[in-house]
């Protein structure tokens, strides 16, 4: 496919209407929500490519209120989930119960647990059980729930923000390699710098609340834009380079540089290169484009790859976290 940069007049319309609705977006979640742009922009990217986002951040970042904030200002239906030890599949799928008819005979109803919505956060996914993580990761993948053999679909669009709490690992059950790579990002939410700080003490230690959020767009309009992202041509060059950028990966691929080979134990799966070509379309859209840079592809390397490829002891020996390792990668690349 070559890069294509004169478009129609209707397709020109659609990306200005995409990047209107996305301006709209991140200022009605700047009412509530103080920084993070990077995080928030990480989000919106994930919604518009119809994907799954992992967050990882300290306690008290809000990570609660910005997921709210954001589903009010889409429009849709949150649901949250505390993910505990003693969590079962059914307490989130929902389950079938016996109840009488008008005719006084029993029969089964389905009663549909809080999976059953569009923006559903996920709080501490790592705290609760395998089996009812697969639960959610299946709802992820395949869009529904199955309780008693019966297949429940799970309405469109369909959201999941899961969050892990870096500090405590005790008494937690880290999600497999296989169930990470479901996720499109990993976003690693930190503190916010000393004037945000402050001006988010002064807005929630107020008498005036933060001004309600307004709903942007709706259901219909975000699966419309999940389409038009996926239509966003991709050169033969760009397309390349995020392959070899994944490949790249591998410490046993000829392609790798020292650093990987030397440093990373795991690299990521064909996967990583399907999620990060489908975000640097949404990310061209977000800045009015509709063709794909390379400039895209390395913006979003560190989230779709941090929670994918996994250094080894000498790494860690080292001192050198997985972002670090990307950042050399990236920098390898672009000068290749």
């Amino acid at each position: 496919m070559t890069d294509h940069t004169d478009i129609t007049d209707s397709a020109a319309s659609r990306v200005a209407e995409f990047r209107d609705v996305t301006e709209q977006l991140t200022e009605e979640i700047g009412r509530v929500i103080v920084g993070q742009d990077h995080v928030v922009e990480h989000l919106l990217t994930t919604l518009f490519v119809g994907g799954h986002c992992l967050v990882t951040g300290m306690p008290g970042t809000a990570k609660t209120l910005l997921v709210r904030t954001l589903a009010d200002a889409l429009g849709l239906e949150f649901n949250r989930i505390q993910f505990t030890p003693d969590l079962m599949p059914t307490d989130i799928t929902g389950t079938d119960i016996i109840e009488d008819d008008a005719q006084g005979q029993r029969q089964w109803r389905f009663v549909p647990g809080p999976i059953f919505t569009n923006v559903l956060l996920a709080d501490e996914i790592n705290r609760t059980p395998p089996k009812t993580q697969a639960a959610l990761l299946e709802a992820m993948q395949e869009y529904s729930a199955t309780v008693r053999g019966q297949r429940h679909t799970i309405a469109k669009p369909f959201f999941v923000l899961a969050t892990q709490n870096p500090l405590e690992l005790e008494g937690t059950y880290p999600l497999p390699e296989a169930q990470l790579d479901r996720f499109l990002f990993n976003v690693l939410l930190d503190y916010l710098p000393l004037d945000d700080e402050l001006t988010v003490v002064e807005r929630f230690t107020s008498d005036t609340p933060p001004a309600a959020v307004k709903a942007c767009t709706n259901a219909g309009q975000i699966l419309a834009f999940q389409q038009l992202v996926r239509q966003v041509p991709v050169s033969d060059s760009v397309g390349k380079y995020a392959v070899k950028l994944v490949r790249a990966t591998r410490p046993h691929d000829p392609s790798a540089p020292d650093a990987v080979k030397q440093y990373v134990k795991f690299g990521a799966s064909v996967r990583a290169a399907l999620f990060i070509t489908l975000a640097a379309k949404a990310r061209a859209l977000m800045q009015g484009r509709y063709h794909v840079t390379i400039e895209d592809i390395d913006a979003l390397a560190a989230p779709v790859l941090r929670h994918r490829v996994m250094v080894n002891y000498m790494a860690e020996a080292d001192g050198l976290s997985v972002d670090d390792v990307l950042a050399t990668l990236v920098s390898a690349q672009a000068a290749a």
